[in-house]
């Protein structure tokens, strides 16, 4: 009996201690995945975001004064947007606008991250955007790991121009789950990203990229939310592990979408 005690109070502990520091696994600012040497070709400016919760938020800006269409650029789970140099300029290579928010708590951000939180600034990405004059429609939301998920979520609240995930989970809950079999995630975790409960309900264009060989957010889970896309949808699924390289393949098959948007919406 004791020793049932025992193995129990432990256990109650060690989930009280994940339910208390959940966000120290989710939330990683000061660790870097995403490792280059790429130094931006095309000076981008750096400029504050401004959030409904009065947060600004530090964020790379680059405006092709020859088109409209613009990336709003969502980043993963860890580091900051120095990691992320060589996907901005391959965005610039295909004439791109892009803005990339940093979020809060993050890159000397203040604020402490959640899904609510990020989903305010994604919002202030937009609403930035549209003080540009780059409306709703000329958006393509691009969604990194766990941006992904703030990205769904942004689709859902806003008419955008389009949607790019990349290495998509299908919940956090479900990742938990993988990482740690023993304990309840889904009643413990406070941030959900239930992205897979909502793809079905996003109306614009849709592209989902994923690699095989992801040993973060297995690729069976990008495939789920692809299948349960309902609006117009392409893949590019490759041997890639879950920091994805930008080969020539992966920008056609972006490239093909925003095609796909210009032909039907003058994108």
């Amino acid at each position: 009996m004791y020793l049932v005690l025992g193995i129990l109070s432990i256990y109650l502990f060690v989930v009280i201690f994940f339910y208390l520091f959940q966000k120290s696994f989710l939330y990683l600012p000061n660790e870097e995945n995403y490792l280059t040497s790429e130094v931006i070709n095309i000076e981008n400016k750096i400029v504050n975001v401004r959030t409904a919760d009065h947060l600004y938020l530090e964020s790379y800006l680059y405006i092709n004064q020859n088109n409209t269409r613009t990336i709003l650029f969502l980043h993963g789970n860890s580091g900051t947007l120095q990691s992320r140099i060589y996907k901005l300029n391959r965005f610039k290579e295909l004439g791109l606008n892009y803005l990339a928010v940093t979020w809060r708590g993050f890159s000397g951000n203040k604020g402490e991250p959640s899904e609510g939180g990020l989903t305010q600034d994604g919002i202030g990405g937009l609403d930035y955007l549209n003080t540009l004059g780059v409306s709703d429609e000329n958006i393509v939301i691009y969604g990194e790991s766990l941006g992904t998920g703030v990205a769904v979520n942004l689709a859902l609240l806003r008419n955008v121009g389009g949607l790019i995930l990349e290495s998509p989970y299908t919940s956090i809950g479900n990742v938990g789950k993988i990482k740690f079999p023993f304990l309840p995630v889904n009643l413990i975790l406070k941030d959900k990203f239930n992205s897979l409960s909502k793809i079905g309900e996003v109306k614009c264009p849709i592209l989902v990229m994923h690699g095989f060989e992801d040993t973060i957010v297995p690729f069976y889970m990008g495939k789920e939310i692809f299948e349960k896309i309902q609006s117009q949808k392409s893949s590019f699924f490759t041997s890639d592990n879950h920091m994805m390289n930008f080969s020539p393949e992966m920008m056609k098959s972006i490239n093909s979408l925003l095609q796909s948007l210009k032909d039907k919406n003058n994108f």
